[in-house]
């Protein structure tokens, strides 16, 4: 395909996508450039397909049918962000953002708005989008969306994600047309230099730098890879890039082919993220029919070419090395550092490796210039960076905001506070390799340097938002049993310093620690830190490490006082039933697992049945009958 054939596919659908960026058009205008009167995008990530928006789709196409409405488009777009209200759908041009559909919904929504002439149905729109007086006001003006600033998430829930011609006509593969045309390969790593772009999935190690090394290697083969392994709890930050706009890693790694000197690429993705290995799959065939993969790409005299590789869900092959083992077909373990990937990776071959949303960085960056990516974020930290909301925390779902922002903006405004009034006491960041911000912290600006100085990290982007009903020993322990379990056991440090680690932790909640094993602690986390093999191993006491530092006195009043403040670890927890307000309805009785409840001989006054009491040598502290007490006669110390 020519450079003037891809121009003309991309003006062809332009006007179609620039509706959905800009809502303000007017009917007869969008079916005056488009041919449709209306667009309906529905969420069709994993997080809104397994609410049943593919159910959505097939009733509003259903519905549309059965009122001979054809110039309507439906379209099965990637994430929209505000995972807690899916499934999403939005009208265009009014911009309408409906939430929580069903098919019933959808029905009527076509009955209402598309077939009555944009009739907008309020009851089912999300509520932020509509104010105290009735009116609606764009949902991008909503304080979800607000604060945020879209670069690697530009093109997810505004596309048609398994559509190529969408995604030219968003502006994909337009970086590398101007690379292959006009760029020499040290033109492009002087750009990504120039931008201060830092690996996004963890390291934060400036990405300019990596393709120079790689660059500078000798060898007539070299490698490109993308890590889509994304083993950290609760993130899902890569998995929804490449569900919604998976052409611009394949563009970005064919950039960084041309730049190294590579002409063949891997995408390593978790088998677990089965709609974003499909529409891998449907891009890179069609790129391959558009003449943007492969032999002679554009006509340019560049070959390259990508794979793609499934994991099996091992955390440990998120490191790079075990990343690579892994693709050569061996068990996913590490290797000692030095030699670097860059001189020594894939096949004994220097490579390159970035997560995915560091490739979904690249198309803005070579198209806008590094200037003016560079003035976004701080000076050490710059860009957005991508973060999935979860936790305690009302608006559940996927942000991108720019370095720099506050925890209390992603916390207080972005994700609408804590539920339920509670209180906030915490974030955890990085995932099982981070640590906990505590509420005093909760000024601290988002960026690398700021979350290492406070005992913290930034990660591939996982923030888990805690409440006061937290215990932080058991996060700590939550984290420790998962990176346990995850450890591939080449190297004794992680292999025995986790299980060890865990071990005290566990004695500590089960109301058995004693004063010294705080010190246990911090002496194994540093022996842990510094002769561990992999970033596993040397950041897996993080979350040990910050909450001690922290909440230290959470752990002294586990040990000392074998108490549980927040009520969490079961072996400190004792439940009692106050006569007085008992009324001897037996519910609790009825519903407790083990037996545990009996009658009493005592008549509260102004009751009829005697008061139930619980057995503290049977009760296994399951909370059951506190659930089913509707008159709160019962208490958990």
């Amino acid at each position: 395909m020519t450079i003037q054939e891809l121009d003309a596919i991309r003006q062809a659908k332009k006007d179609l996508i620039e509706v959905r960026r800009v809502v303000k058009e007017q009917g007869e205008k969008l079916a005056a450039k488009t041919g449709y009167r209306k667009q309906i995008l529905v969420c069709g990530g994993t997080g809104c397909t397994s609410s049943k928006s593919m159910q959505v789709i097939e009733q509003l196409e259903k519905s549309l049918k059965e009122h001979k409405i054809d110039d309507v488009l439906v379209v099965k777009t990637g994430c929209f962000g505000l995972c807690a209200l899916g499934p999403i759908m939005i009208v265009y041009p009014e911009g309408a953002f409906y939430a929580q559909m069903t098919p019933e919904h959808a029905k009527t929504v076509v009955e209402q708005h598309i077939v009555k002439g944009g009739q907008i149905v309020k009851d089912l729109l999300y509520q932020g989008t509509v104010l105290s007086d009735g009116s609606i006001i764009p949902f991008s003006e909503t304080p979800f969306y607000k604060k945020q600033m879209r670069i690697a998430l530009r093109n997810c829930g505004v596309i048609a994600a398994e559509d190529i011609d969408e995604a030219i006509a968003a502006g994909d593969y337009a970086a590398l047309e101007k690379v292959l045309s006009s760029m020499t390969p040290d033109d492009v790593i002087n750009e990504m230099l120039a931008s201060g772009l830092r690996g996004r999935g963890g390291a934060g190690f400036p990405t300019g730098r990596k393709w120079a090394f790689a660059k500078a290697s000798q060898g007539d083969i070299k490698y490109v890879c993308c890590n889509a392994d994304e083993g950290d709890p609760g993130a899902f930050m890569d998995r929804s890039v490449l569900e919604g706009d998976p052409h611009c890693v394949l563009e970005a790694m064919t950039i960084a082919g041309y730049a190294i000197g590579a002409h063949q690429g891997y995408i390593y993705v978790r088998a677990e993220y089965p709609v974003a290995v499909q529409r891998l799959k449907i891009a890179i065939d069609q790129a391959h029919r558009y003449g943007l993969l492969g032999k002679d790409i554009l006509g340019l005299g560049f070959d390259f070419d990508i794979e793609i590789r499934l994991g099996a869900g091992a955390f440990v092959c998120g490191e790079e090395t075990a990343l690579m083992t892994s693709i050569e077909g061996h068990r996913g373990e590490p290797r000692p550092r030095p030699p670097f990937p860059a001189v020594k990776g894939l096949f004994g071959k220097p490579t390159i490796l970035n997560n995915v949303e560091t490739w979904a960085n690249v198309n803005p960056i070579i198209t806008k210039g590094a200037a003016w990516y560079s003035t976004i974020g701080t000076e050490t930290s710059k860009g957005t960076k991508v973060f999935a909301l979860g936790g305690k925390i009302t608006n559940v779902g996927l942000v991108e905001v720019p370095m720099g922002t506050t925890l209390r903006e992603i916390v207080e405004e972005i994700g609408g506070g804590i539920p339920d009034g509670k209180k906030f006491k915490a974030a955890q960041t990085g995932g099982p390799s981070g640590g906990c911000i505590p509420a005093s912290c909760i000024d601290t600006p988002i960026d690398y340097d700021s979350l290492l100085a406070i005992g913290s990290m930034m990660g591939s982007g996982g923030m888990i938002v805690l409440d006061e009903d937290t215990c932080m020993v058991d996060i700590s322990k939550f984290y420790l049993e998962f990176t346990a379990d995850e450890s591939c056991g080449k190297c004794t440090p992680c292999r025995i310093g986790t299980k060890r680690l865990l071990q005290l932790l566990t004695k500590i909640t089960e109301g058995k620690g004693e004063p010294e094993d705080i010190v246990k602690i911090e002496e194994l986390a540093s022996h842990m830190k510094s002769s561990s093999l992999c970033a596993l191993g040397q950041s897996a006491p993080n979350p040990v490490l910050s909450t001690l530092r922290y909440f230290r006195n959470e752990y002294e009043e586990h040990i000392n006082e074998k108490k549980c403040a927040a009520g969490v670890c079961k072996a400190m927890l004792s439940y009692s039933i106050d006569k007085e307000k008992c009324i001897g309805c037996g519910l609790c009785m009825k519903n407790c697992p083990v037996g545990a409840i009996s009658k009493t001989d005592y008549v509260a006054q102004g009751h009829k049945l005697p008061s139930l009491e619980i057995d503290a040598a049977k009760c296994i502290k399951c909370g059951v009958c506190m659930g089913n007490c509707k008159f709160k006669a019962i208490a958990r110390k």
